[in-house]
């Protein structure tokens, strides 16, 4: 059964940055592709960005230039390195994996608050 954990989520001042990782287990195959979502206090849960087997990513428009998503297709580990956050940024992260648009699999989440 495929597990995905997330780790790295915290309290940070606006400016600040985060870095958020993600490692698959249970799978004898790389997934893909992986990523991840957010959702915020009483919002939809959406997409951040993900990236395929080719290395091409998608990413939230609100988070384009700000956000950067790498992974080690070796590992199944997939990383969400966040600067220059604000506070609409704070939500739940949810690490995902598989299927057409990254929903197969998904982590239990990690919170991220941006306050000072």
């Amino acid at each position: 059964q495929v597990q995905l954990v997330e780790s790295g989520g915290g309290l940070v001042q606006p400016g600040g940055s985060l870095r958020l990782s993600c490692v698959a287990s249970g799978s004898r195959f790389s997934i893909y592709p992986m990523g991840w979502y957010r959702q915020a206090s009483g919002k939809q849960r959406e997409l951040v960005a993900t990236m395929d087997s080719i290395g091409r990513t998608n990413y939230a428009d609100s988070v384009k230039g700000r956000f950067t998503i790498s992974r080690d297709g070796a590992k199944n580990t997939v990383v969400l390195k966040m600067n220059s956050l604000k506070s609409e940024d704070t939500a739940v992260y949810y690490c995902c994996g598989g299927g057409a648009v990254c929903t197969a699999y998904w982590g239990r989440g990690t919170q991220v608050t941006v306050s000072s």
